[in-house]
């Protein structure tokens, strides 16, 4: 019997040998771009003063935890791709488990806020100001990181203690299902916590459903209504089925993925919900706010200016 005090590394036995530098090439590529353009965004917010507010700092705070989503998944990979034999250390592996599923919540409890941040935008509009101070909004985020860490962390600590029988995960990276399926104990614990976690995440899903409920029947009210939803609450829907979907993808492939399955498509259907959404959300929301596509694109810059003292 192996348990958690003998394992010091990991395989991760989803790699295969053919190939390997096209896929490098174009996962650093992806990953790259996947940076910039969640930079771009957020360096376009943080410089321009008219851009200081709360729907923004909180699509920057979800442009950032897009970045810490790749960084924790890239690396490893670029590094595996490049490595004759793809193994991850027990301490590598709870550290990416800590990373990824931060990330996960993180993304969550964002989305949760900023369909918040919508409702009371469009629904109670003369109490908006009053509702989403600096202060309130420093404390949503503040909120929003400790809780997802704090949630994270207590997960992979009950993992960590449990004792092993084996040491190959069926994936390019760790999760936490992948390693609690190697123990040798009774895992009530971890499965009775998973529950709970997902239980409050659909909690949130509820609560954006309904916000969004209460978004669309104020929107028929006016066109300006209904502007502002089609300019900041779709996108939000969108990533939101994006995220969502990429999560779905991975449970399945965790349960239900078969042996006989392409690797590829299982790589793609595993890591879908750390390479699109980090991905797609910086380019939903710049291409469809007016007000950070003509800063991204530095219109003002390039419109000729009358003179102030005439």
């Amino acid at each position: 019997m192996i348990n958690s005090t003998q394992v010091s590394h990991f395989v991760l036995g989803a790699y295969f040998d053919t190939g390997m530098l096209k896929y490098l090439c174009f996962m650093i590529v992806l990953f790259l771009f996947t940076v910039f353009v969640n930079l771009t965004l957020i360096v376009t917010v943080c410089f321009d003063k008219t851009l200081h507010e709360p729907i923004y700092i909180f699509l920057c705070n979800l442009c950032f935890n897009g970045i810490c989503g790749a960084s924790c998944f890239y690396p490893k990979l670029l590094y595996d791709l490049l490595a004759n034999s793809h193994v991850i250390t027990y301490i590598g592996c709870l550290t990416q488990m800590v990373a990824t599923y931060s990330y996960i919540f993180c993304e969550f409890t964002s989305l949760t806020i900023m369909a918040y941040d919508r409702y009371v935008a469009i629904c109670r509009p003369l109490q908006y100001r009053a509702l989403m101070t600096v202060q309130k909004v420093a404390q949503l985020l503040f909120l929003t990181w400790c809780f997802s860490m704090l949630e994270a962390f207590v997960g992979v600590s009950l993992t960590s203690r449990l004792p092993l029988c084996g040491r190959h995960l069926p994936k390019i990276f760790c999760t936490n299902w992948d390693v609690v399926r190697l123990s040798c104990s009774d895992t009530t614990v971890n499965n009775i916590y998973g529950s709970v976690l997902t239980f409050s995440h659909l909690l949130q899903m509820i609560l954006i459903l309904i916000s969004y409920a209460h978004l669309v029947r104020a929107s028929i009210r006016s066109l300006s209504d209904r502007r502002k939803f089609a300019q900041t609450c779709l996108p939000h829907l969108v990533t939101l089925l994006i995220f969502t979907t990429s999560l779905l993808f991975d449970m399945m492939y965790s349960r239900y993925g078969g042996s006989d399955t392409m690797v590829v498509l299982k790589n793609a259907l595993a890591a879908e919900f750390l390479v699109v959404p980090p991905l797609i959300n910086p380019v939903i929301y710049g291409m469809n706010l007016h007000q950070i596509r003509s800063r991204i694109l530095h219109i003002d810059c390039w419109r000729p200016k009358l003179p102030t003292d005439l």
